[in-house]
Order: structure tokens, then sequence, then C-alpha cells
């Protein structure tokens, strides 16, 4: 009965196929109507000519909705759901991009296959899944008995797409990776880096010990540099937007109505006979806890609760964001228990209804007649955003995937509908988009001044320290002389990036391996400053002491990386190779 039941619960997660082998999340089919996959009139996009219908786009959000519900206990918002949906449609991309290659390259899955992957000595994972008695073996019967069971027809069709899929894209990974392979001196020379590792004296110059007045900067000088480190300063594509916000914050009355919901609870809450079940049918925002806790503990926002008798309920209390009233379950000397029924402050639904009547509003006469007029006359501020394309952070408003599919989909001028973020309604007119590339020289001239600035002081630093070690031949008269303290380090490690009293300086450390055991390095150049090194020790490990069994675990882990990295650019380079066509934002706007 429990392989029944696993069944059951699980009938709409294993009507989808995973597509893990190429590090993405879900691909899903639709077994029961074949025709979803069909061109309609509702067909959001194809790719290479293959259409992507409505239908399988929102059975998949629908999906990952219903499963974001089931285990939370709450409905998305519309960030999220945005975030789903742009996750989604990358999903079909490449599940169809995928399957098209498998076809190209004739990858098929026989049915004697199939049937090692269900019935033989190793069987799938997803086999096991349902079918893996307690003790850890597969019950061979049970697999029988539901995939030729007709009770379980639609059960079995799901499993077989799902290790036919499986199948097919572990040949396509094994032919795509098949010529990808690590050597033993790849390996070995991972094997010292991870444990090889360092004992050193260093002293610190920062550049900051230059005097700014005695570098001087010309036009050439920043030119030169620009030209030469032009790959420093490349931009993604970006978008510049103008945009008026509708608060959705919870207004003084929607708060005093809270309050007032709560007040009329408390002679219901103080005779409830079950004060958990109480606050489930309440939906309170703080769940039942039941346990006794020391008095003198008690958070202060609480200690209302100590004034009233056992059986009693608080006064309405205002905890900030929220409110509550607070029962009195029992006593026992020094402790109490107690149950909290809240409720958070949020606007309801005639605020929000009226954010969203101004906000259409603005909208309809923004469109009809000038963006920043239209905000003059409602008296709303006008701010500004600059995005860049593929990151959701949005200068000015913080995360938002709604935004940026916004913006890199519309031309310069087109105003947004209002699009809902945590407490806000906001409305969007893009007002500029720069294409990808260089950054203009004027735009960073700020940045090359202080890169220029700081390439000189290196210059000046080293050759002051290059004449004080002509001078001083040991770490400690340089020290005295410098007035730089001698810094000591052990056990640094080949892979760090941080050298302990110094901070990020990945570039020292590795010159620092380079090293011989009591060599004094020349003057190098960090990320903060120039650095004297002397290296004291250096522990290797032994390779003919080391078991075959780490070299395997490593040789593992390399091929993984390797080939996870290049599945990952194979990928991309079948995306921009594709004739993709995206009307997402036409039919679902």
């Amino acid at each position: 009965m429990g392989v029944m039941t696993k069944f059951r619960d699980n009938t709409g997660i294993i009507l989808w196929i995973l597509i893990g082998s190429f590090g993405l999340l879900w691909v899903v089919m639709d077994v029961f109507d074949p025709n979803a996959l069909m061109m309609g009139p509702r067909s959001l996009g194809s790719v290479n000519g293959e259409p992507i219908s409505y239908e399988e786009y929102n059975s998949r959000v629908q999906y990952y909705s219903n499963a974001y519900s089931q285990q939370t206990g709450q409905s998305m918002n519309s960030e999220l759901r945005a975030a789903y949906e742009s996750q989604v449609w990358e999903e079909l991309v490449s599940a169809k991009l995928l399957d098209q290659k498998m076809d190209e390259l004739g990858i098929t899955v026989t049915d004697d296959e199939l049937l090692d992957m269900a019935y033989g000595k190793n069987p799938d994972p997803l086999i096991r899944q349902y079918f893996q008695r307690e003790d850890g073996t597969i019950d061979p019967y049970m697999v029988q008995n539901v995939l030729s069971d007709e009770q379980y027809s639609q059960e079995a069709i799901a499993i077989e797409l799902q290790l036919r899929q499986k199948r097919r894209q572990e040949k396509l990974s094994n032919y795509i990776t098949s010529g990808l392979q690590v050597t033993q001196t790849e390996i070995e020379r991972e094997f010292i880096w991870r444990n090889t590792f360092a004992e050193l004296e260093y002293l610190r110059f920062p550049y900051s010990d230059v005097d700014e007045s005695t570098i001087q900067i010309s036009e050439t000088d920043l030119y030169s540099y620009y030209n030469a480190n032009k790959e420093l300063y490349t931009q993604e594509k970006s978008y510049r937007a103008n945009y008026v916000r509708f608060s959705t914050l919870p207004t003084s009355g929607d708060s005093a109505i809270i309050r007032e919901e709560l007040e009329n609870l408390r002679t219901d809450f103080a005779i409830a006979e079950s004060d958990s079940i109480f606050l489930v049918m309440q939906q309170s925002s703080t769940p039942f806890n039941g346990v006794l806790v020391d008095k003198d503990e008690l958070r202060e926002e609480y200690e209302a609760v100590l004034s009233v008798a056992v059986g009693e309920v608080t006064e309405v209390l205002d905890l900030g964001t929220s409110a509550a009233i607070i029962k009195n379950i029992s006593e026992d000397r020094n402790k109490i228990q107690f149950a909290i029924m809240s409720r958070i402050y949020e606007a309801l639904p005639a605020t929000l209804n009226e954010a969203g009547e101004k906000a259409d509003e603005f909208q309809y006469f923004a469109e009809e007649n000038d963006f920043t007029e239209e905000a003059n006359r409602a008296e709303l501020s006008v701010g500004s955003i600059f995005a860049t394309d593929g990151n959701t952070f949005i200068s000015g408003l913080g995360n938002s995937q709604q935004v940026l599919d916004f913006l890199s989909r519309s031309d310069v001028g087109d105003i947004s509908a209002p699009i809902e973020l945590s407490n806000e309604l906001v409305i969007l007119q893009l007002v500029e988009v720069t294409e990808e590339g260089f950054r203009p020289f004027e735009d960073i001239r700020s940045q090359l001044e202080v890169a220029v600035r700081t390439e000189k002081r290196k210059e000046v630093l080293q050759t002051q320290i290059q004449e004080w070690l002509t001078q001083h031949n040991d770490m400690y008269s340089l020290s005295e002389a410098t007035g730089k303290s001698l810094e000591s380090v052990v056990n640094v490690s080949a892979n760090s990036t941080v050298l302990r009293g110094a901070g990020r300086e990945p570039e020292v450390i590795g010159y620092a391996f380079s090293m011989d055991v009591d060599e004094r390095s020349r003057p190098i150049a960090g990320e903060s400053a120039v650095y004297i090194l002397h290296l004291t020790n250096k522990t290797t490990p032994n390779l003919a002491a080391t078991t075959p069994d780490t070299f395997e675990n490593i040789r593992q882990q390399l091929e993984q990386e390797l080939n996870n990295e290049y599945l990952s650019v194979w990928i991309s380079q079948l995306k921009d190779e594709a004739d993709i066509i995206d009307n997402r934002f036409v039919l679902l706007q």
C-alpha cells in the first residue's frame, strides 16, 4: 500500500520529465494531452520552427505554483511568479533544443535498454524512488504490477517517458563529452595544489603611502590606459527608465481595522477549548507553541500576558509590524504557558483597489499625453532606474524580474502596465537603451583616473622599494629602515585568496608558491599594496603515499566540473545559433 500511496500522492509530479543531465531543472511533457505540444493560435513562440504552446508553458508554471503552495502554504506573489515564468521559458527552449539535437544525431532508446533500467541488476534511481523496500532492495513484483496493470497505465506511461528521456540525455551527454578527459598529470597537479601549504613573512607598502600631489596624470595617460585595457570596461546591454510609484502599504485605517478584528476575537479566544485549533482557524500569523517559558526570560513585547490571570486574554498589543492578543494558558511557579493570536499589518482590499485604480488612471493618461507631465499633474515624484540585461537587480527598486522583463521587451518611450512589487505598484517609461560593447571614454573618465593613479603609485613604490632592497640584505633591517611591521603567517593554502592581515591578494599568494624556501621576492604589486615576501617554509604532499581512491575522487570531481562547463557552453551556443521566437510579451501582457 505504501508504493500505491506514493503514486496516488505524486501522480502530478511524475508526469514531468527531468533534464538533470544538463544542470537544468525540469523538462515537462504532458502525458495526457498529446495535442498540447501542437501549434495553436496561442503559440508563445518557437525554437527552430517548433512551437512552444501556451498550454505547455502554463501547465509548467502552474506546476511550480502548486509545488510552492504545497511547500510554503502560501501562494506566489507576482514577483516570484515572474521569476518562475522566466525560468520556465528557458527550460522549454533548452528542452526543445536538446530534443532536436538528439533527433538530429539519431539518439534513441531501445525497449531492451528500457527494460534493463526497470528490471536490471542496477535499476534506475527513478525505479528505486518508488519501488524500494525499507531494507533498500527493489520489489520486482511491484514494479511488474505497476508497469503492466491497466489500473496504473497513466503512471506507467509517465515512468516510461521519464526513463527514455533520461537515457537519451545520458547518451547525448556522453556523446558531447566523450573527448573530454582529465590526465593523471592534471589530477596530481590538483592534488598538490589543494594540499600544499606555506609559511611566509611579508612587508606591506600600501599605495596610499605615495603622496597624491606627486602624481601627474595627462590626457595621453588616460587614453593610453583606456586603449590598452578596453576589455576591463565592457558593458552589457543596459536600460534607463523613469518611474512613478503607488504605495500598497497598510494605512492607519487598515491597521485600526486589524486591531478591531483582534479585539472582537478576545472573548472567543479566552473560552476556546483548543488554542492551537483556534489559531489555525483564525489564521494567526504566529503559530501555536505551547511550551512553558521562564517569566524572567519573556520577551519584552509579550510581558503584558503576566498581568492577566490564567484563561484570560490581554488587550490588543501593537508589536510594530503586527498586532496581537495573548492568552495566559497556565502558570507553574516562575513559568508561564501562553498562546499568541496575531495579525500582520497589511493593506486591506479597499486600499489595494484604490492604489490599483490610481495606477491604472495614471497609465492611461500617461500614454495619451506625456509621462512626466502626467506625473506633475498627479503630484507624483518621478524616479530614475538603471538596469543591465540579465541582471534582475534594478538600481532604485531592488530585485525585480518583472521590471527587467518589461525593459528587455520594450522600445524607447513604451510605458508599462502597473507592476506589483512588495509594497508598491510602479509604472515605468523606458527612456534609453544602450547596446553592449565598450563603455565610452567620457563615461568612465573618473574610473580611468583612479586606475592610472594606482598604476603610477605602483611604479613609484616599486622603484623606491627596489632601492631599499639594494641597501638591506634581510627582512628585519628593511622593516626597521622603512617603518613597516614584519608580518608572519602560517598554513597559507595554495588555493587561498586572502592573505591574513592584508586582505584579498590572490596574485601575491600565487607568487609566494612559485618561490623557493628562504627566498626573498622582488617587489610584488597586489590589489592594495606592494609586498616583499620571504618564504620560510613550504609543505608539499607525498604523491607516492597517496591512495588510488584519493586520486579517483579528484578525477571524478575534475571531470564533472569540466563536463558541466563544456555542456553549459555547448547549450549556450545552441541557443545563439537557434532561431528562437518569443511572443510572450505580446500574448501575455
